[in-house]
């Protein structure tokens, strides 16, 4: 046993857990527990965030993109109510995080105190533990129940502390038990399972495959087994680089954010094979579709559209159990002409991106990542347009990675998720990808990464709109109130706040920007860079219904719906693609 403060054992419980860094705003009400750290300083990083929201965003991008907890901190009332909206990004996303908040001393508590709330009603909704201890001798053993929660559950763990208590010295020694972040599923397939999906493959004209992010880690099989059965792939947005972007077989996502072959290949499919992932627009699937799903969580079997078979077993087991019996297709018609669908698709967007005869296009900016990218980057993504134009072009092929809002879906969430991906990986490339609306949100915290210096490429789009909301806007036949925004020379801000400001409107200063950001990642750079890419304020095309196959629209549905989204090019249906084949 060795005697010290509470919240130095708490710090130590951290580190014990492998975290090397936090993210919080110090308070009144919990600075013992800030004094903690400060005593585990050399092992345990304070980032202090000039907004605690985002510190919880970038806890959860934390623990989305490396699988270890997140963990972020407020003081009493605001502090704790300004963690929320990372809290539920979290929840939404299934990704275990900490929030240690603070609470008003004990001799005051239940006294109608300054900022005193009963705050662990709070966070009943949004949490899968909370509980605010009531001994300073409880809390290192509450706050790592907390974190073996956030593991086992997937989601944040909330424990309240009153400041007065991590001021007090107990007798602490480190816990014995072993740290299980990620448990272990027994899964015993039943090989009936396997002879059944055989065979519905193999009486499938046009099957096809959808993944999503339960199938991390499982990139090789995914490939073996989309190359062996002669399967499309389509994947949930998180679930982006399951499969290599650039392989000839993958269509990209359905929906809004999607594509154009992704939406006819589900369209066209009559057998879809759904493993890990709980796509919550799978019910807009066609009807007649037979649909076998396998999922972990017999709660999500069925979920979102009926299954003709359910298996319920780990993704990555069930096709390594299909894999062994080594079938294989023959080639398809089905599969070409999905493939040249999508290298079509993709002809499409270089061709966009290479036009800038009237203004910068959002596709070119996104292309020019693309190009002065590694097979290493990380990219932080903010929801919006943004979103968008970036799933469809940024490249996830080798060992890049990226995080966005994908359930929650909450604006801001670029900047903190670039911050989180630079000091995760302090060694590798970072982009965050912003429209102005969410820079705007967050853009306080620039001076976070300036203060640390994390090298973050901070992108901003700005078409001076709410992008996303104005095309709804548009379908909905309404007036576009209340959507457009103020401009701003984010460039010259940046600089103003000790980071480096860069600017482009067309391709030719584009490419300078970018000359500059090689230049200065050559020489060892330590200044986050934001490009102010001022872009044209161009409505994307909505994926998640395209009219396009004349055997089910009429010549002017199809024509003016490719005007409205310049698809009047090297475009052909799907449909028109598979009658070439025959």
């Amino acid at each position: 046993m060795t005697k010290m403060k509470a919240g130095q054992a708490l710090a130590q419980v951290l580190t014990s857990w492998d975290i090397d860094h936090i993210y919080g705003i110090t308070a009144d009400s919990i600075n013992n527990t800030v004094d903690g750290l400060y005593q585990e300083r050399e092992n345990l990083k304070y980032i202090q965030v000039r907004h605690e929201e985002v510190g919880a965003l970038a806890a959860s991008a934390d623990a989305k993109l490396t699988g270890k907890i997140g963990v972020s901190f407020g003081s009493a009332g605001p502090g704790a109510t300004h963690l929320f909206n990372g809290l539920y990004d979290a929840k939404m996303d299934h990704a275990p995080v900490l929030a240690i908040v603070g609470q008003s001393s004990t001799a005051v508590m239940n006294t109608n105190f300054f900022q005193e709330m009963n705050q662990d009603p709070m966070f009943v909704d949004v949490s899968v533990f909370h509980k605010q201890v009531v001994s300073a001798e409880q809390i290192p053993y509450v706050v790592d129940e907390a974190i073996r929660a956030a593991y086992a559950q997937k989601g944040p763990a909330v424990v309240i502390i009153p400041d007065d208590l991590s001021g007090q010295e107990i007798d602490f020694e480190p816990y014995k038990t072993a740290h299980l972040a990620h448990g272990v599923m027994e899964s015993k397939i039943d090989p009936k399972d396997i002879d059944e999906t055989v065979a519905l493959l193999k009486a499938a004209k046009h099957p096809l495959l959808w993944v999503g992010r339960g199938l991390a880690g499982s990139r090789n099989e995914v490939v073996e087994l989309a190359e062996s059965y002669q399967l499309p792939v389509v994947s949930t947005v998180p679930g982006t680089g399951i499969i290599p972007t650039d392989h000839p077989s993958f269509m990209g996502s359905m929906g809004r954010l999607g594509t154009k072959p992704a939406f006819e290949a589900a369209q066209g499919a009559d057998l879809i094979l759904f493993l890990g992932t709980n796509f919550p627009f799978a019910r807009f699937w066609p009807a007649g579709v037979k649909v076998l799903q396998v999922n972990n969580n017999a709660e999500d079997l069925g979920k979102q559209h009926d299954a003709d078979l359910t298996i319920l077993a780990d993704g990555h087991d069930f096709i390594t159990e299909l894999l062994a019996r080594h079938e294989s297709l023959p080639a398809s018609d089905w599969l070409k002409a999905n493939q040249k669908n999508k290298a079509n698709w993709d002809q499409w967007l270089a061709d966009l991106a290479a036009d800038d005869s009237k203004g910068l296009r959002a596709e070119s900016v996104i292309d020019a990542i693309k190009q002065n990218s590694t097979d290493q980057t990380v990219f932080g993504l903010d929801v919006g347009n943004n979103t968008e134009w970036a799933i469809r072009q940024i490249p996830v092929n080798a060992d890049q990675k990226f995080t966005l809002s994908a359930w929650f879906a909450t604006m801001g969430y670029g900047l903190p998720a670039g911050m989180a991906g630079q000091l995760s990986f302090p060694d590798r490339q970072v982009y965050s990808i912003s429209g102005d609306g969410g820079y705007a949100m967050v853009m306080q915290d620039l001076l976070t990464e300036v203060k640390y210096e994390l090298p973050v490429i901070n992108v901003i789009l700005e078409n001076k709109s709410f992008g996303f909301i104005q095309h709804e806007k548009l379908v909905a036949g309404q007036a576009p109130y209340g959507i457009d925004l103020l401009g701003a020379d984010w460039a010259k801000i940046a600089d103003n706040m000790g980071a480096i400001g860069l600017t482009a409107n067309d391709i030719p200063s584009l490419k300078a920007a970018f000359a500059k950001i090689q230049q200065l990642t050559a020489a060892g750079n330590r200044k986050p860079i934001v490009l102010d890419a001022k872009i044209r304020n161009i409505d994307p095309v909505d994926t998640s219904f395209m009219p396009l196959d004349p055997n089910i629209f009429d010549e002017k549905t199809i024509a003016d719906f490719r005007k409205q989204y310049e698809l009047e090019g090297n475009q052909p249906a799907l449909s028109e693609l598979l009658a070439e084949n025959k």
